[in-house]
């Protein structure tokens, strides 16, 4: 996924951020797997009692809190903890659509967008293999080249169909072994 879940204005923080406001660590617990909650919890106990001490301790408490629960929630997705990155990366053209999506409850236009981009990447490679299919077939390397974009285009679309059936991101890690 791009840069997303571990971002200061990414969904974990956000969760974060409603948790210490509402006080309410059950706002912050859907977005960690079941094995992290007591250290979540812990956490959140510690930080709301830090975060009266003066704004300095507020403000490195919170941040210390925000850390420990994405590092949580990337454990849990198997990935390993980079530390957290700044608000306002770019998460490509997928995540927003997605999360509009979501918000008006239509996807169509996620749809429309995955589909003309598989559309063109597919085309991109079939356009490649069909340009080196007619290769002197006593020139091994022109044949290999063939092949190898023969392949590309074969095991591309494959790997995408099968991505595609599969549960895929978090839920397919659910069914094999991440908690969420």
């Amino acid at each position: 996924m791009p840069p997303h879940c571990d971002t200061m204005d990414g969904p974990v923080v956000k969760a974060a951020k409603l948790a210490l406001e509402k006080g309410n660590v059950n706002l912050i617990l859907p977005w960690l797997p079941r094995k992290g909650e007591d250290e979540l919890k812990d956490a959140f106990e510690r930080t709301l009692r830090v975060r009266k001490s003066s704004k300095e301790a507020k403000e490195l408490a919170d941040y210390w809190f925000f850390e420990t629960a994405v590092r949580v929630h990337r454990e849990g997705e198997g990935e390993p903890y980079t530390g957290l990155k700044p608000a306002g990366l770019d998460e490509g053209p997928v995540v927003p659509r997605a999360e509009e999506a979501i918000e008006k409850g239509d996807a169509s236009e996620v749809i429309e967008f995955l589909s003309h981009t598989v559309e063109e990447e597919v085309q991109k490679r079939l356009d490649h293999a069909l340009s080196l299919k007619d290769y002197d077939e006593n020139d091994v390397d022109a044949a290999r080249e063939y092949v190898e974009a023969m392949l590309e285009l074969i095991l591309y679309s494959h790997k995408l169909y099968t991505y595609m059936k599969s549960a895929g991101g978090h839920a397919a890690e659910a069914v094999h072994g991440h908690e969420h």
